[in-house]
């Protein structure tokens, strides 16, 4: 009987063949169906009342979308509609799982939603010595489950409709563990690889799926950091960047580059090596 000599690698390699001749297929073409044009499209921010999400639905406000702009702050949003004639305020708690279904019902009532953009947010530093679980719960719901929530209750229509765009906010926060993050940076973790299983799962379905990725920017949960911020960015800078990645179709939205390809490195390092660079970095 002959020996199978099949190692792995040459498994690899044919795999790495099979990869590069389907570029003529498109391999290199973006990942996502490019979004430029924004006129008449329906757009659904959760968690715009400030920050990120409220820079971001202005700058679409101002490309002409329909903007549908929601949070817990009634204020803030019937201000925001205020300032952006043809936008709509939706109050809305997103770790609330029927108030999340009753507000997609509404939204979808008037008709499809061509993007649904998640940036709701819960942050506070801490530590493993200073733990809080309460908090650490406090975060997983807002920055995740209401992600869920958003998910489970507009997926279906965008399927029926046959396209749709899903754009979950997460942070350079979840590519690694890192100090001040013990209760944030596990909730973006869980995002980043969400939003990674979600675009296998929908592009060929018709849908795209983007995952924001910011380093700092100066909202009201950076705030009250006592550290220092590199490479600090504004609310519009990082809506700029959004919206300059949506067009380019990118999966992965990453920002300030000077800092998010830095923090991209320390990804691909040794344990040895990165917890030795985070600590002299940071400790």
């Amino acid at each position: 009987m002959q020996k199978n000599t099949f190692a792995p690698a040459d498994s690899a390699r044919a795999a790495t063949k099979n990869i590069a001749n389907s570029s003529s297929r498109g391999f290199f073409q973006p990942l996502n169906p490019p979004m430029v044009d924004w006129q008449g499209k329906s757009v659904w921010i959760v968690g715009a009342s400030s920050g990120i999400g409220e820079a971001t639905a202005s700058a679409l406000h101002a490309l002409g979308a329909k903007v549908t702009v929601s949070a817990r702050k009634e204020a803030a949003l019937q201000d925001f509609a205020t300032r952006h004639p043809g936008s709509r305020a939706l109050v809305l708690d997103a770790s609330d799982q029927a108030a999340v279904q009753a507000a997609v019902d509404t939204l979808l009532a008037a008709g499809p939603l061509d993007c649904v953009i998640y940036c709701a947010g819960h942050y506070n530093a801490m530590r493993a010595y200073e733990m809080d679980v309460s908090d650490m719960e406090r975060h997983m719901r807002v920055n995740y489950l209401g992600a869920l929530y958003v998910l489970q209750a507009v997926t279906p229509a965008m399927l029926a409709q046959g396209h749709g765009h899903i754009s979950l906010v997460g942070s350079v926060a979840g590519y690694r563990g890192l100090p001040n993050s013990l209760a944030y940076g596990p909730t973006k973790a869980a995002l980043i690889n969400l939003a990674e299983t979600l675009y296998l799962d929908l592009r060929d379905k018709g849908l795209g799926v983007s995952l924001i990725s910011p380093g700092f920017v100066q909202t009201p949960m950076t705030a009250n950091n006592a550290f220092d911020m590199p490479a600090l960015i504004t609310p519009a800078q990082a809506a700029d960047a959004m919206v300059k990645g949506w067009a380019k179709g990118r999966f992965e939205i990453h920002f300030p580059r000077r800092f998010t390809l830095w923090m991209q490195l320390l990804r691909q390092l040794p344990d040895r090596l990165f917890f030795a660079l985070v600590r002299r970095a940071t400790l």
